[in-house]
């Protein structure tokens, strides 16, 4: 026989999660000890259950799913932001959180950590909201049901689940698992559904001259970026990318036109959109941040659109078929349409010569990102936070093989620190560096405490200048300046005698140069670089974007018709 609490952990090893993250709390204690006894898995202390749900975050996108267990209310209420995350970003996550004995509900009783109420249900009903599949395990004999059924519509719809095990439940005997497959058995695209839509689609195709791609952050859902490269190179035409699918196609590669993004675009890729038309829309989000304040986005009539489980163009509209089989497919059938590529290639060359600063020059921004820029490579992963790094890590041109990671549905500042830690925990092979703002760091900072612990090389450039650069360029006010800290220093605290935490500051290019040396020789613990630079000293891309975002939230209420 297997125990509740045996039975997840088998699960949870079977589906892939190697590594997950905690924060204990009473309701949850006895289903950590079960946990714990299975050697498939390895337990991440986090230090709260905010940074403990987006470390999960971070490491579904290293690894396709996680899992983050937390206790009752208290735990829960503050891991539902990182859990929001994750259904915005399109990443699985299991969410496990402990409960009260199931006898005091019967027993009327009044308990800690809750809201004061009798009822013990309010946070299942809660999860609900914010996941594709939320239960309660109340007997033992019905864990195994609901706990398959749960992890298949996390795999499924890549979006994430919640179980609630209440604490006299967890080391409960049970059924022990059957096969795996019956959980990692994936849903097989309806044959004949897709052998129609790909041939109208590419009819519909061959009646149009100019034809480009645009790659979405839903690509990376759907496993579809190898599929994506053989339709764009059976197609030859230019290649763009949403700010959140940036590296979801290799920018190496000779179709690739830079970053569709409105007044923020690179590489000119507005430009080649604009002027096609037909767009193969793969994968994408049209929100008020994607589109510059719904200023950037091509004509419905002019794109085809390609979504995780739904295929829609003019006059024609399918669902049931898989977007990896569907461009797989439609990759074999289309002609070549190379146009929007000699014309692309009519309208560059787009790269801007930069002259680096001299050693003892005041630091910069253009000066950073050159720097940090220089360290990356085909085994890094650079993850940009909320802010003035979502546009400087738009314009870094990343070698293939290197990842970039951005948090743009959800936005959440400070999401980069603990998303680090479950990425690097997820990819060690890759080296993490992370840009994040001051008053971003200043969210999330308690979790660089656990990668000084196990000894995780981050290396995080800190851009201190004063205060929420994203929200002045939105809408300035004195909220948007924060008290300034010692970063620097700051990150040596947790050090404590044993820890590897090195900080450095910069104020000049040379000061930099001699810290990202340092950085790289640091191998047994993170590295922050305190990027000392002027307040005024933003892209242009951030002041233009902030503003067209500005005016749409600005918007008067619509007259209503009496």
């Amino acid at each position: 026989m297997a125990t509740v609490g045996s039975y997840l952990a088998t699960r949870l090893a079977q589906v892939g999660i190697q590594r997950h993250f905690v924060v204990p709390g009473d309701y949850n204690l006895i289903l950590l000890d079960q946990l714990q006894q299975d050697p498939g898995l390895d337990e991440i202390n986090c230090t709260n259950e905010l940074n403990c749900s987006m470390a999960a975050e971070g490491y579904a996108r290293a690894k396709g799913i996680a899992a983050c267990v937390v206790t009752y209310s208290v735990g829960a209420f503050s891991a539902f932001n990182g859990i929001g995350s994750a259904y915005g970003e399109n990443l699985p996550v299991v969410l496990i959180s402990g409960a009260p004995n199931t006898n005091d509900a019967s027993d009327f009783n009044l308990l800690h950590h809750t809201i004061a109420e009798h009822d013990f249900d309010y946070q299942l009903e809660m999860a609900k909201k914010i996941t594709v599949a939320a239960v309660a395990i109340r007997r033992a004999s019905d864990a195994p049901r609901l706990i398959d059924d749960t992890l298949r519509k996390a795999l499924f719809h890549k979006k994430p689940v919640y179980i609630e095990i209440p604490t006299n439940i967890a080391n409960q005997p049970c059924a022990p698992p059957g096969p795996e497959t019956a959980i990692l058995h994936t849903r097989q695209s309806d044959a004949v559904i897709l052998k129609e839509s790909v041939n109208k689609a590419a009819g519909f195709l061959s009646t149009k001259g100019n034809i480009s791609i645009l790659v979405g952050p839903k690509a990376r859902s759907a496993h579809d970026q190898a599929a994506i490269q053989v339709l764009a190179e059976a197609l030859g035409c230019a290649v763009t990318v949403m700010p959140g699918a940036k590296s979801f196609f290799p920018e190496t590669h000779p179709q690739y036109a830079g970053v569709y993004w409105g007044q923020a675009s690179t590489l000119g890729a507005d430009a080649i959109v604009d002027w096609s038309d037909i767009v193969i829309c793969v994968g994408t989000v049209w929100t008020d941040y994607s589109t510059v304040g719904w200023t950037a986005r091509p004509a419905s009539a002019a794109c085809l659109t390609i979504d995780k489980d739904q295929v829609q163009f003019a006059g024609a509209d399918y669902s049931s078929i898989s977007m990896a089989d569907f461009t797989t497919q439609l990759a074999q059938v289309v002609k070549k349409s190379p146009a929007t590529m000699v014309e692309y290639k009519r309208l560059g060359p787009y790269e801007t010569s930069f002259k680096p600063s001299g050693p003892a020059e005041t630091l910069t921004r253009k000066e950073m990102c050159h720097q940090i820029e220089s360290l990356v490579t085909s085994k890094s992963a650079l993850l940009v936070d909320t802010g003035d790094s979502w546009f400087n890590g738009m314009q870094m041109h990343l070698p293939e093989g290197a990842r970039f990671e951005i948090e743009m549905q959800w936005g959440h500042i400070g999401w980069s620190v603990p998303a680090s830690l479950g990425y690097a925990v997820g990819r060690p092979d890759h080296q993490v560096i992370t840009t994040v703002g001051d008053g971003s760091f200043q969210v999330t900072a308690q979790e660089v405490s656990q990668l000084t612990r196990l000894r995780i090389p981050v290396i995080f450039f800190l851009i201190n200048n004063g205060g929420y650069t994203i929200e002045v360029e939105i809408h300035d006010g004195i909220y948007n300046n924060i008290q300034n800290w010692d970063y620097a220093a700051f990150i040596e605290t947790f050090n404590a005698g044993n820890g590897h935490g090195r900080g450095y500051r910069a104020t000049t290019a040379g000061e930099l140069s001699s810290a990202i040396e340092s950085a790289r020789m640091n191998l047994d613990g993170p590295s922050l670089i305190e990027c000392v630079i002027d307040r005024d000293d933003c892209s242009k891309e951030l002041i233009s974007w902030g503003r067209s975002v500005g005016v749409a939230n600005g918007r008067p209420p619509k007259r209503q018709k009496c």
